[in-house]
């Protein structure tokens, strides 16, 4: 038998509540204005006897009372905003949504169409930042992101530094409202600042506030030039709130278009005073690390080296030079650079750790590890961006010659006074030393396959055999490798891949900051999917684990990549710096993983929950490569994949 619900003192009082309700609304407004007339009954009446005749403003006044505050307006600063945001040359916008910019989020999806830039969600603003880092680096222009108020700011300030330090461009528009007496009351006081660009300045290239729509069209317009100015950087323009919102008088104000500056050469003297020390050399050096952003500066590169039969020295802050080439000797630099007695370095962020080594011991010193007569010449635009309290600069090179130029618009001149100043009689030498170079380059190549073959069959699985794998299955594609810093991957992919396109790979995050890889991957591939390239990110897991939300972006606006994760279960390069204390104070290695280990964590499954294909964990070397193939053909669908790889340290 059912019973009905058993009445309770609860329910007794719920029913007592709407009877209440009830007669209050049957009675009306009666019952409560009862109170006040009683009340008024009780006050003198204060009436003036001769009731007075009201003039023809009063009582305009009292018929018609003042209207109320519109709540709709038509153009305003936010339209004209996104007008001049149309004049740049920006696909894409990364943002997680703010109220402080509430007003140019709205007018951009419809005012503007959400077309050039089109939004792109972000689960936090370090990944939106991070996002555009790994896009400008293989599109060479910016992408854009909007940060909220102050704590937006502050979440993005690691992904910007990383850009800093990355020189990379990047255009960020900051929330704020300044006026406080225009700020609601709670959160808008708490996440608006004076100076809203103060927490990031010494890592921007520029930032400014405006406080006018003209001056907004003016700000951005130098701002975007600025940032595309070599040595780029990363810009920020601040927009109040009640400038993007109040609505626009009459015209619109002047709108200023951009100018992009022709990038700064190097000083044709200086070229050729070093095209001079080049060709007199008998064993010249290029080293080359942020300098290659076209095929074109690659072409020109392997150009001048081949003038020369000089060694090339990659250091990878971008892909410089074909990995293939038998000039390409950056698996023997050490010995290398131990010979040279010209050394060139090339948009070299380090030229004093080209030459000179720092032991890491209890008391470090360092030495030199070039000749001591070898001379060493610089060619970078870095000498026009130096701040003074991040240390990113290194150590004062000491060089014998010193050219301020962007090394990729001075290379084709740098190659013209090369080739007028090599002698004729010098050819002879520089054919043997070709010779010499290509005999020893197929010994390393043989040597590092060797080394690779260590462990084949290894659980966890060798990350040698996992990069041998993943090249077996991207060799015949037209393909690029995204995000990670490699050192993290022992160069297995610079050792093993033939790379000879610029964009196959871009240099890792510059500020070597943690949280890095997985947004400037999706990032980057968003920038290859228009070219149909395929993208692999290989990803280091403490890294991903700070911006997970990174592989939801790219389920959600679909953008194919192959994501393979280097699960090596915890910080292994914090790991290796505390067994070098633990050794260092003889203490043993018995408690180096505390701190330092991550807990069993399903990669498979984070991925999965986010609407991402994805396979693992996988230990049995055996089934990696079937598994690939099967990610592959959903990347080459046009959808994002994972496969979780529990693999060996390095």
């Amino acid at each position: 038998m059912t019973q009905g619900p058993k009445k309770t003192k609860d329910a007794a009082h719920t029913v007592g509540r709407r009877a209440f309700l009830a007669a209050a609304a049957t009675a009306g407004g009666a019952a409560l204005t009862k109170p006040q007339a009683a009340l008024a009954q009780t006050q003198p009446d204060v009436r003036p006897a001769t009731p007075t005749v009201p003039s023809a403003a009063g009582a305009a006044a009292e018929t018609h009372p003042p209207a109320a505050d519109s709540l709709t307006v038509g153009r305003t600063g936010s339209d004209f905003m996104v007008d001049v945001f149309k004049k740049l040359d920006i696909e894409y916008l990364a943002m997680m949504p703010g109220s402080s910019f509430r007003g140019l989020h709205e007018s951009f999806l419809n005012h503007g169409a959400n077309k050039k830039p089109e939004i792109l969600t972000c689960t936090h603003e370090e990944i939106a930042v991070a996002m555009c880092h790994g896009y400008a680096k293989v599109e060479g222009k910016p992408m854009a992101t909007m940060l909220h108020g102050a704590v937006g700011v502050q979440h993005a300030s690691m992904a910007i530094y990383n850009a800093w330090c990355d020189r990379v461009p990047i255009m960020m528009i900051g929330g704020n409202t300044l006026d406080s007496t225009m700020r609601r009351p709670g959160p808008e006081w708490a996440h608006s600042v004076q100076d809203n660009a103060a927490i990031v300045r010494d890592f921007l290239k520029w930032d400014a506030q405006p406080v006018s729509l003209e001056d907004f069209s003016e700000t951005l317009m130098r701002g975007y030039s600025l940032a595309m100015t070599p040595p780029f950087g990363p810009v920020m323009v601040v927009t109040d709130s009640e400038l993007q919102e109040h609505p626009i008088e009459g015209k619109d104000p002047p709108m200023s278009r951009v100018t992009v500056p022709r990038p700064p050469m190097g000083d044709m003297g200086g070229l050729i005073e070093a095209a001079a020390m080049l060709a007199k050399a008998s064993n010249p050096v290029i080293v080359a690390d942020r300098l290659v952003r076209t095929q074109a500066g690659m072409n020109k590169l392997v150009e001048l080296a081949e003038l020369l039969q000089s060694p090339v020295i990659d250091r990878y802050g971008r892909l410089n030079f074909p990995t293939m080439h038998p000039l390409n000797q950056t698996a023997r630099a050490g010995p290398v650079i131990a010979a040279a007695d010209v050394i060139i370095c090339l948009e070299v962020v380090d030229p004093w750790g080209v030459v000179n080594q720092l032991s890491d011991v209890v008391h470090r010193f360092s030495r030199r590890t070039a000749k001591a007569d070898a001379k060493v010449i610089i060619l970078r635009a870095d000498e026009l961006l130096v701040h003074a309290n991040f240390q990113d600069f290194q150590r004062f090179p000491n060089a014998d010659l010193t050219i301020v130029g962007d090394g990729e618009t001075s290379l084709p001149y740098l190659v013209e006074a090369v080739a007028k100043a090599v002698p004729a009689a010098s050819r002879a030498a520089h054919q043997a030393r070709r010779a010499q170079l290509e005999e020893v380059s197929r010994a390393t190549r043989t040597r590092l396959v060797t080394e690779a073959s260590f462990g084949w069959d290894a659980s966890p699985i060798s990350v040698a055999r996992v990069h041998a794998e993943v090249w077996d299955l991207v060799k015949g594609l037209d393909w690029t490798l995204t995000g990670s810093d490699m050192g993290f991957q022992s160069w297995w992919p610079q050792r093993l891949w033939k790379m000879e396109k610029s964009y196959q790979f871009a240099g890792g995050s510059g500020g070597y900051g943690v949280g890095y890889g997985a947004p400037s991957s999706v990032g980057a591939a968003l920038a290859h999917r228009k070219h149909g390239r395929f993208c692999v990110n290989i990803q280091s897991d403490g890294d991903l684990m700070c911006n997970p939300g990174a592989l939801w972006t790219a389920v959600n606006h679909k953008i194919p990549m192959l994501n393979i994760m280097h699960n090596n279960g915890g910080y292994h390069q914090e790991w290796m710096h505390v067994q070098r204390m633990a050794a260092r104070h003889s203490r043993g290695l018995d408690n180096v993983h505390h701190g330092n280990v991550l807990p069993a964590i399903d990669y498979a499954k984070l991925a999965q929950s986010m609407g991402m294909f994805a396979i693992g964990p996988i230990r049995d070397p055996a089934e990696l490569g079937p598994a690939l193939r099967r990610a592959a053909e959903v990347v080459k669908a046009g959808e994002p994949a994972l496969i979780d790889v529990v693999s060996q340290g390095r």
